[in-house]
């Protein structure tokens, strides 16, 4: 009974450090045999084309046990996950996955000199088993993620990987730059909380945990950097520090790298204020390390604007509940429903107060606090509120004007002359924590391949509390505000975020070699896009421009009439199992453990392209443009032959010179229905009348251990945009 109300205790000290205060973002690293990173098992990949012109596909955003998140969540009380460093994911990359690039994403805020150093070393001792480095199987690129979290709108920056060209010794920076000083989450679990994580382990598990233990404490004994002295000149066993971006980017600067920005999750309601608008950090934007967005990625698919609100709040401050709309049902609304529901007459004046009452109790909060707000009310009473509703893969609890679309239609009108703009290319990763690089090759084992955490051990959370009132009236509306709300109410609900965990995406590069510096040069030329997993192949481009063709991520003066050219095409079926020289190379044991016996293994069929959609957007001319009137999604809308051959696509806009204004334009191809992984966030169960009446959320890893969450959906890719400035006569 004492163990078990000491793993309770401990699963809710992890829960509070990690969940509330947007804290799970931020990793660290140890020196110490236990934690070092290993050489990769073997050499190159075979049967690597020769260097020719061709589309590579990548995972810019990987995170292995040195982040600390990472690390934590791999601890047997939640989902039991390996401790996984560099060189497995390389290992991953190489064999499962079968990449041809990927990137290292360790969370700044936590790392130490000796995990930025083994990290390093690891891509380095990744890219020496590559091959020749004019053709290599594989390239690995070394870099970190900045994680910074503002409680207020105006204050969150979000968060952004920083990635670099070179990795070789004395070309790579000697410390990764953080977006705080003091790591939160380390200077929160005291050794005594880490003695009880150990105590509460079985014996077996227990050397994890005390490696777990050292792990954590040595994060708080790096000083911080002095603020004065340039990057350049630091000394390596610092912590260095930038608050802001425009700070990163001066610091990026004085180092002299080659290296990129990409924000990233921005659409996510667990890491952003659910208030959140782009246009805040706008003037900021650097477009020389800025260039582009990761539109999806494992948690989520952050592409679409619409015009909702999780709250109102007016001039004043005050905030109230805005009224549904066709895709978003605000949770402040869904407490009013609940409370009218539970009355006695739901006609009557009294019911109503109640009804407005608990409305404005749930709109001062924009974080689950609102579920203390009715006493007793379980998960599936509320349903699916705060979310995007009818859309593929959304971010959980969507932040509508932190979407790609909005940040592409917006403008800056901080400085003088023409708004400014974030000319962002579109791509996708995995943002994955188990050092699996392009996880998504294959939709199976769901423990593995996303995110899924096993903090809930029900479907109503922790300790199969059924509401956050305390009690078991099924009328009452608990009257308090939200000062006055239970701490414990404010703690991410993971009894639904299971089901917005995917296997994630992947980026394409349009490359004319396969060595780093061809590799570098897509990147840098935007001639990128994203897709939700699937290595589909697209190209988009632009046939009219005044110098001839121009591709994806070009910006051109257009003087006619533009016409565009769109061609796709779908991915390779998978065959079961692994090809042959995956298990040459790893063994049985280690293909097992590593790649769950499963790999990129393409047949010589591809699925087929049902359509393809065009988006056409015309940025902000001033600020008091609303947003929605400047997207135009779908634009065009094209059906392909379903015969797996492909689609090819022309169009023209006849509207462009009349318009006289700046447009960019991405297209989106669909590729036909397959089950997918949360393909459907809630799995419902319809009635007669085609409603959903009850709701079968995708929870976590003990409650469902077995449950892959397999519902039908429609792959895609999203190019990066054609910006045409209009020039007139």
């Amino acid at each position: 009974m004492i163990k078990k109300i000491l793993m309770v205790f401990a699963v809710l000290v992890l829960l509070v450090l990690s969940l509330v205060g947007w804290l799970s973002w931020v990793g660290s690293g140890v020196d110490g045999e236990d934690w070092r990173s290993n050489p990769a098992v073997a050499g190159p990949r075979p049967n690597i084309p020769e260097n020719r012109s061709d589309i590579l596909f990548g995972d810019l955003h990987v995170h292995t046990s040195f982040s600390i998140d990472a690390a934590m969540f791999g601890l047997p009380m939640i989902t039991g996950s390996d401790v996984m460093m560099p060189s497995d994911a390389c290992d991953f990359a190489r064999y499962c996955a079968a990449l041809d690039f990927w990137s290292i994403n360790d969370h700044a805020e936590g790392m130490t000199p000796a995990s930025w150093n083994d990290s390093v070393q690891a891509v380095r001792d990744c890219n020496a088993q590559a091959g020749d480095p004019e053709n290599p199987d594989m390239v690995a690129l070394v870099g970190w993620e900045w994680s910074q979290g503002g409680l207020t709108a105006d204050t969150h920056y979000g968060h952004k990987n920083v990635i670099f060209r070179e990795w070789e010794e004395g070309r790579t920076p000697e410390r990764p730059i953080s977006s705080q000083a003091v790591y939160t989450i380390a200077s929160g679990l005291p050794s005594p909380v880490r003695g009880l994580l150990t105590l509460q382990a079985e014996r077996e598990q227990r050397q994890q945990y005390r490696d777990f233990s050292r792990y954590v404490a040595t994060t708080t004994d790096v000083e911080r950097c002095d603020d004065n002295t340039s990057s350049a000149e630091l000394p390596s066993d610092c912590r260095e520090v930038a608050e802001t971006p425009d700070v990163l980017y001066r610091k990026l600067e004085e180092l002299g790298y080659d290296s990129v920005v990409i924000p990233h999750g921005l659409a996510w309601g667990r890491t952003n204020p659910r208030d959140a608008d782009f246009a805040s950090q706008m003037s900021l934007h650097n477009p020389e390390y800025q260039t582009m967005v990761e539109t999806y990625s494992g948690h989520g698919n952050s592409e679409l604007f619409a015009e909702f609100e999780h709250r109102s709040v007016d001039q004043n401050g005050n905030a109230s509940c805005p009224e549904p709309s066709e895709n978003f049902i605000p949770c402040c609304h869904r407490a009013g429903e609940l409370i009218r529901e539970r009355c006695d007459d739901p006609a009557s004046a009294n019911c109503e107060a109640r009804v407005t009452q608990a409305r404005q109790y749930a709109a001062k909060v924009l974080d689950d606090r609102h579920r203390a707000v009715v006493e007793g009310a379980t998960l599936e009473e509320w349903g699916n509120c705060g979310q995007f509703l009818d859309t593929f893969q959304p971010s959980w609890y969507y932040v509508p004007r932190q979407s790609t679309q909005y940040i592409l239609a917006l403008g800056d009108f901080s400085g003088d002359g023409a708004p400014g703009r974030a000319r962002f290319g579109i791509m996708a990763s995995s943002d994955g924590h188990k050092a699996r690089p392009g996880s998504s090759y294959k939709e199976f084992d769901r423990t593995n391949t996303t995110d899924t955490k096993d903090v809930g051990k029900d479907s109503q959370g922790i300790g199969g509390m059924t509401g956050f009132g305390g009690g078991d009236s099924a009328r009452g509306l608990k009257p308090v505000n939200a000062a006055e709300m239970s701490f414990l109410a404010g703690i991410s609900q993971p009894d639904r975020l299971g089901s917005f965990f995917y296997t994630g995406g992947l980026i394409g590069v349009h490359s004319d070699g396969r060595d780093r510096d061809a590799l570098w040069r897509g990147i840098d030329n935007k001639q990128v896009y994203g897709t939700s997993g699937d290595r589909m192949l697209l190209w988009f481009d632009l046939i009219n421009g005044p110098a001839g063709e121009a591709p994806m991520g070009s910006e051109v003066w257009q003087q006619k009439m533009p016409r565009f050219r769109v061609k796709a095409l779908g991915v390779f079926r998978q065959k079961p199992g692994c090809p042959d020289y995956t298990l040459a190379a790893l063994g049985e044991a280690r293909l097992e453990s590593l790649c769950r016996g499963e790999c990129y293994h393409p047949s010589d069929e591809r699925k087929a392209i049902t359509r393809i959609e065009v988006v056409r957007i015309r940025p902000q001319l001033s600020p008091d443009e609303a947003i929605a009137g400047l997207i135009e999604d779908s634009w065009r809308v094209f059906d392909c032959p379903a015969d797996g051959n492909g689609c090819e696509v022309e169009f023209e806009d006849e509207e462009f010179t009349s318009a006289g204004r700046e447009t960019l334009y991405y297209v989106r191809a669909i590729q036909e229905e397959e089950p997918l992984i949360n393909g459907d966030n809630y799995r419902c169960e319809y009635n007669e009348a085609g409603e959903c009446v009850a709701i079968n959320f995708c929870n976590g890893v003990a409650t469902q251990p077995d449950n892959d969450c397999l519902v039908p959906a429609e792959p895609r890719a999203w190019s990066s945009p054609i910006w045409l400035d209009f020039q007139g006569e």
